[in-house]
């Protein structure tokens, strides 16, 4: 078979969610609503969390920079999604793959190791609830997300140059919505077994970290809060953790479903809808989640109404 090693003036073609082109007009409409509730909901988490002194606290710290993530993660999928479901011609040229790749990875893996920060954010807040001011101090808050941000940028970095020594054969189809590995690993002509395993461990190793971190924080809390004597001095912990254990299960329960499998397990339609639930759903979903059940949030978006409207 010939093999074609695919440079900056040959590309991909982006198959989507369906080739039905029924669909493309309603799926359009859909995804439109769903990324301006997106970007629009995390805006105003972020400006009610700066605008209100009271929301100046470790926790909403690292809240605000996970809006300001989800915005960036769903903004590297969704608007080049929408732009071929209204085109004929759906291409994506092999460096636009590329970079499309980085960066969602690159915001996605923050996500992770954001979330993991405000676990412990939590665990500190339940379980040393003396020293939390000392522990959770300005400065340490800024280097766990400067520390989030080069992980995370270094792990998409050695992905991408992982693919860019790849070669691709005659089908240049990518049976996905975005240039996500899997996929893209499929067509490859290379012998990609050295690089799975590459990708699978050091995978497994950027995001179980942020993931065990989340759990030993959970179960030193689990532990703490049952030692309280009143049944609402439990309540009140836990309601506390409720929202961001909700975020997690969402996030990392389609993530491991998507990418801790083998090449030969990867299926399409399952995966597809999988993604759709981590890239898109998610991220929309986070300001509810974190603002219909906190009522800390609740004051700030109603303060940052009533200076809109003043």
């Amino acid at each position: 078979m010939e093999t074609k090693n695919y440079s900056s003036d040959s590309g991909f073609i982006l198959l989507g969610l369906s080739s039905n082109p029924r669909l493309q007009k309603p799926l359009f409409a859909i995804f439109l609503i769903m990324y301006l509730v997106t970007v629009l909901g995390n805006v105003l988490i972020i400006l009610a969390i700066h605008s209100d002194p009271r929301l100046h606290t470790p926790m909403y710290f690292f809240l605000s920079n996970l809006s300001f993530m989800d915005i960036c993660f769903t903004t590297v999928i969704v608007p080049k999604m929408l732009v071929n479901l209204l085109s004929e011609t759906k291409a994506i040229s092999f460096l636009g793959c590329l970079i499309q790749m980085y960066f969602f990875m690159a915001c996605g893996n923050t996500d992770s190791y954001l979330l993991a920060s405000m676990a412990i954010d939590r665990l500190v807040a339940i379980c040393h609830p003396f020293h939390y001011n000392r522990v959770m101090n300005p400065r340490r808050c800024l280097l766990m997300l400067l520390g989030s941000c080069t992980i995370s940028h270094l792990h998409s970095l050695l992905r991408v140059l992982l693919m860019s020594r790849l070669s691709f054969c005659a089908s240049h189809v990518i049976k996905h919505f975005f240039c996500d590995t899997q996929p893209v690993l499929k067509l490859s002509c290379s012998d990609t077994s050295s690089s799975q395993i590459v990708v699978m461990t050091e995978t497994l190793a950027v995001i179980a970290t942020p993931f065990l971190c989340i759990l030993f924080s959970y179960l030193r809390i689990i532990v703490t809060v049952l030692r309280i004597p009143s049944a609402a001095g439990k309540w009140k912990a836990f309601s506390t953790c409720s929202s961001h254990l909700t975020v997690v299960a969402l996030f990392y329960g389609s993530i491991t479903y998507v990418y801790f499998r083998p090449l030969s397990m990867y299926s399409v339609v399952k995966d597809r809808v999988a993604t759709v639930m981590y890239t898109v759903v998610t991220p929309m979903l986070n300001p509810f989640i974190y603002s219909l059940r906190n009522k800390d949030m609740k004051r700030g978006l109603r303060k940052l109404r009533d200076r809109i409207h003043s």
